[in-house]
Parts: C-alpha cells; structure tokens; sequence
C-alpha cells in the first residue's frame, strides 16, 4: 500500500489563507510547478531559500509514494516586470553591461544556477522548460485571449484587459487580496501605458523596437513574449488547464501569480491551480539584503568563506540545515551567530546519528520508536513543518544518547526502526547529504587511519603530561571539521 494513503497532508493555501487537506487531482499522481530563475544574474540566497523549500516538498511527496511530476522553469525572456521601456529587459541591459549577446547571458547564468544548486543537494525538477523554448503556445495563448475578449492589440503589443477580466465575474486581485479600484488609483505612469486601455492592464506580447536584440515573428508584429504568460504557457502544456500546486517566492505573487490566476481563468473558464504556496523572505542580520546596501552574500561565497559578514566557510550541508530550521512560510535571518548555532547542532545530531551501529539491542524496549516516528509524520503533514521535523530529529539523538549510556533500552527491530526513520527524514526529505556514504572507501579509510594516528600521538602526549601538544591536535583537528571525544572505551572522532 501506498504510504501517501496512510497520511493526511494539510498544506497553506495562499488563495484561501487557510490550511487545507490536501487532496491530488488525480489519484497517486502530483503535478508541481515552481517558477524558476530569471538567468540574468548571479542566483542569489534568497532564490535558493525559495528553491530549498520546493526541494524538501518534492523529496516530501516522493517519500510518501506520489508520482510527482515537478516542473520548473528558466525565465531567459521577457523579463519585463512594469511593461514599460523595453529598454528595461534585464536581458538586454546585462547583455549591454557585459558586452555579451544574450543568449550568452542566458547560457552564463543557467550554469551557475545548476552549480549552486547541485553544491546544496537539490534533487532536478521532473521537467526544466525554458521561455525562448515555449514562444509558439505563447503566442498561440495570447490569441485565444484575443479571439474570448479578454485581450487586445495596440501599436503591434498585446495587452490582457483587466477591466473586461472582472465585468465578465471574475476578480481580479483575489491572490493578493488586492482591490481593482485601488490598484487602477496606484497605478504609476509609465512609458507604453498610452497603448493600454486601463493602467492595470499587463502585456501579454510586446513589440520589440529596433533596437531591442530578442524578438521573434507573430501576428502582430516582431516582438517578445510577456512574463506573466511564460509560466502559464509552460505550466499548463506540462501539468494542464488545472494543476495541484503552484510555488514561489512572497513577492511574486503580485502581479506575475496574479496574472497567472487571471489568464488562466479566462482561457479555460476555471482557477488553474488549487493550492498556491508562497515562501518567505530571507534577511541578513535583521536587515533585508540588498547588492544597493551592501547587505548581500551570493550562496557559493558564504560556502567558501570569501566575505565579510561570516568568521569562517559553512559547508552546504550546515547551510541546508540552517535554513530548514525556518518554516517556509516565516522570514529567515541569516547571522554569523546563526550559522555557528546551526554548525553545532547540526554536529550533535551526526555524532549521535552515526552511535546508531554500536547501540546493544535489548529484549525489551523502553522508549516508544513507533510514537516518535508517527511526530515525525505529523510534523510535516502540518504544512511542511521542518523546524518542528528537526526537532523531532534531535529527540531520535537523544533516545540514541540514552540507549548507548545504558539509561534505556531498544530491540534489535526498534533500532532498526530509529535508524531508517533518521535516514529517512534526514537524508531523503530534508536533503542533507549523507556524508557518511560520500567520498570513495579508499579515502575515507585512508582518513581514518590518519585520525587514529594522531589520536595515538594525542594519547602519548597525554600519557607523557605534554597537555600543550594534546589540545594542539585536538583543536587542530576540529579547525579541520573533525570532533575528537573521549569516552571510557577510548577516542572516538566524527568528521
């Protein structure tokens, strides 16, 4: 039997603002869309924030059983958030800047977005479209919503009218939870908006000047696709007219997920996804980070330690795990003192993590594994609560602690049992790598001897009085990441 159909899954709806029992459209099978990177740029903490939270979820899903077809996009045009000056394509200023075509932009950026991730332990999304491979369902979209009145051309762009949007029923806003009225007052006067019928109104296709480099043929003119329309154009031509789950980033979901809602239910009549899910920001030491601030880190420089605002280089797997102690739904502060906190906690639980094969097995239990194992579930059946996951992570280290003191007691089969549910939820869904397992046999056996031969000199010095020499090799060995620990049966270490 499936596990799925021995779990109930409450997940937020940002559509409903209420947590809700999650249910698939179709039985056994997930469709999942995540609006993927604008490769214009260097990805930044905060997109990886928001892609490790789609990561776990998938790895979630996965583990109870689903099928889950997961797809992702790469934004490499169109990227026009204001639909005004079309010299405001970041394509084309990054390619200006660095005096690159920008298709090489796109190639420079996409690579260092799948290092970054691949560094971090992300699993690949099922299917990974592009916007520039997607033009033709674009441009057949926005002639759909011209043919059911729900856009118009102007001056060779194509503009999804808002103002027919609502008088036909539907809202506008309901995303956001924004009111037209106020959004047409607020509405800033920006360059192309004399094309529009209303201000509010956002380009479905816009036609490209002379001077603009990406362009392709349409009916109406040479031109480039309109943002908002990639991620529908992609979504429902891989998951279909209405999918299950729809991710990002807080802040795209005005205007891009609202204009996704609106232009899927004026092309087939109904909402396109049932559960919009939206994750928090990430902050910097109390403050929002910003390149124009200087409060900004890019992720592979917080790994290798070259900036200012950390002691010391964090592996991936500290990063990962100090980032999941924050719901997705919360905003993350990131601090020297954060990092360290998460290094040590992290340390503690694979200490404990790797006793699991020295543990004595007893013919009696005296901790309830199949209790603690169900917390776990429970935990991220609450909408993905890994915080509350880690925590019940740290309660299986301490049961492991009490049973290799010899304060309590397990059999073989809830050793077991502890063990895969540790696996399980640490590796698979959290995504930790499992050290333990990387790395060739050769190298680590040839580690272990190195250790073990300076844990012999460590005992020497000891033995000799020589305390100096005997915490050199200890704090020289943690400088390096390996933890020695005395214990009665001798020294053991953990890398």
């Amino acid at each position: 039997m499936e596990l799925h159909k021995n779990q109930t899954l409450k997940i937020y709806n940002t559509l409903s603002g209420e947590k809700k029992t999650f249910t698939p459209i179709h039985e056994g099978n997930i469709g999942m869309y995540v609006c993927g990177p604008t490769v214009y740029s260097n990805v930044h903490l905060g997109n990886v924030r928001t892609f490790m939270s789609f990561d776990v979820i998938f790895r979630y899903l996965l583990h109870l059983d689903y099928k889950v077809r997961y797809v992702r996009n790469i934004t490499d045009a169109g990227h026009l958030t204001d639909d005004g000056d079309v010299d405001n394509d970041r394509f084309v200023k990054q390619s200006r800047l660095e005096k690159l075509e920008p298709m090489e932009i796109v190639q420079k950026y996409t690579v260092d977005f799948h290092k970054v991730l691949d560094a971090f332990n992300f699993l690949p999304p099922t299917i990974e479209p592009t916007a520039t491979g997607h033009i033709l369902e674009q441009i057949e979209l926005t002639q759909k919503l011209i043919d059911t009145g729900f856009a118009y051309e102007s001056n060779g762009s194509v503009y999804f009218d808002v103002f027919a949007y609502n008088q036909k029923g539907m809202n506008y806003g309901e995303l956001s939870n924004r009111n037209i009225e106020e959004l047409f007052a607020n509405t800033r006067d920006l360059d192309g908006q004399n094309e529009k019928k209303n201000p509010q109104d956002f380009a479905l296709w816009k036609n490209a000047s002379p001077a603009h480099i990406m362009r392709w043929n349409s009916p109406w003119g040479e031109g480039f696709p309109g943002w908002h329309l990639e991620c529908t154009a992609m979504s429902t031509k891989y998951l279909g007219e209405t999918f299950d789950i729809h991710g990002g980033g807080m802040d795209l979901k005005f205007p891009h997920h609202e204009c996704e809602v609106a232009q899927g239910k004026a092309c087939n009549g109904h909402s396109p996804v049932n559960f919009w899910m939206h994750t928090n920001m990430l902050t910097m030491n109390g403050l929002r980070m910003s390149k124009s601030t200087g409060n900004y880190i890019l992720p592979m420089e917080l790994v290798t330690g070259e900036n200012t605002f950390f002691e010391k280089p964090f592996q991936p797997n500290i990063v990962r795990f100090c980032f999941l102690q924050a719901h997705y739904r919360s905003v993350l502060d990131i601090s020297n003192d954060a990092m360290l906190a998460s290094e040590k906690g992290y340390s503690r639980l694979m200490e404990s993590y790797k006793l699991i094969p020295m543990l004595k097995a007893s013919t009696t239990s005296t901790l309830d594994i199949a209790a603690w194992k169900e917390s776990c579930y429970d935990a991220m059946n609450d909408d993905f609560n890994t915080p509350i996951l880690i925590a019940q992570l740290f309660e299986g280290a301490r049961f492991i602690n009490l049973v290799n003191d010899g304060t309590a007691t397990l059999t073989a089969e809830d050793i077991q049992l502890l063990e895969t549910t540790i696996s399980s939820f640490l590796f698979d869904v959290l995504g930790i790598s499992n050290e333990a397992t990387s790395g060739s046999s050769n190298a680590t056996d040839k580690l272990k001897g190195v250790v073990e031969m300076l844990i012999g000199m460590r005992n020497e010095a000891r033995a000799n009085k020589n305390f100096a020499l005997s915490d050199q090799i200890r704090d020289q060995l943690l400088a390096l990441g390996i933890q020695l620990k005395d214990g009665k049966d001798g020294t053991t270490f953990s890398a």
